[in-house]
């Protein structure tokens, strides 16, 4: 999971979303099934399976929190989950759902939901590390209740970039900068990972709320996870191996945002954004991260 960033150099975050299930026989196309899906990483009995294995609860007490991961490793994909998160005062708690791969250099794409007193918003903090090095932030404020309702929170990630999505609406994109020296998630598989645990050492206004226990347990539910994506199995892809052919297979491969998706993205980061790294200058005395200034090219 991400690391923590201070209460100076950093408020807040939100994210992503979309929904396309392409089907094909080479590629896993998933309809949310717990028992089928996933196993419990953590949390004895704090992992609570309901509706025959559509709906997961993740719960968290003062002893423990709780989490799941996929059975499978994908490399490359489009990710969906609809989560319903901690209502009420949920200083202190974070909700995950990341992707992750194993080794001392890993890669890294993360959505937590930081959560805070009642009454005040949720913070999305973002986070994406290739090869090890992540200290890439960005945070956004939801426009909307998320413990109110189910909402989808997405991952696109193919060759060319990786797009987070709240309810359809991409609010960060990474684009593979590889040429420019920037490494990029693209050889190491990856697990997907759902999470509730207590981080009241930071989650909150830089640690200053801390976790109110007697509000626990805490809870956070998760549903329609949809996958389509390229599965990892005994050092290979199910994808073709040609790029031009897993494009024709499965247009997620090379979708990118067209205009319109960038500017309702841009619009999403100048209404809600409240924390991104790369307006950071204190943090970046020696100069900003390159992509920070690629990007605006």
């Amino acid at each position: 999971m991400a690391t923590s960033i201070s209460s100076n150099s950093c408020p807040r975050i939100t994210m992503l979303v979309v929904c396309t299930i392409l089907i094909g026989s080479s590629m896993v196309a998933l309809a949310g099934n717990f028992y089928q899906d996933f196993d419990v990483t953590f949390g004895d009995g704090r992992v609570k399976v309901l509706d025959n294995g559509q709906l997961v609860a993740l719960s968290l007490d003062k002893t423990s929190g709780s989490g799941f991961k996929s059975k499978n490793q994908y490399l490359y994909g489009r990710f969906d989950m609809q989560i319903k998160l901690v209502p009420g005062n949920s200083a202190g708690t974070v909700t995950t759902f990341y992707l992750h791969s194993d080794g001392s250099t890993w890669d890294e794409v993360d959505l937590e939901f930081l959560g805070n007193l009642s009454g005040d918003p949720y913070i999305l903090h973002t986070n994406l590390y290739s090869q090890g090095k992540g200290n890439r932030e960005q945070q956004f404020y939801l426009w909307f209740d998320p413990t109110a309702d189910f909402h989808t929170y997405s991952v696109l990630w193919n060759p060319s970039h990786i797009v987070y999505y709240v309810d359809g609406t991409p609010i960060r994109e990474f684009k593979n900068l590889e040429a420019a020296g920037i490494a990029y998630p693209k050889s190491q598989p990856m697990t997907l990972y759902s999470t509730l645990w207590d981080a009241e050492d930071w989650a909150t206004r830089g640690g200053l709320v801390k976790t109110d226990w007697l509000q626990a347990p805490f809870t956070a539910s998760f549903r329609g996870f949809n996958v389509s994506a390229c599965v990892w199995s005994n050092g290979a892809s199910s994808c073709p191996s040609s790029s031009a052919a897993a494009a024709a297979k499965y247009p997620w491969f090379s979708q990118q945002l067209d205009a319109a998706g960038q500017q309702r993205m841009k619009s999403v980061q100048q209404k809600y954004m409240i924390y991104d790294y790369c307006q950071d200058t204190k943090r970046f005395p020696q100069g900003l991260p390159l992509e920070c200034t690629l990007r605006t090219k």
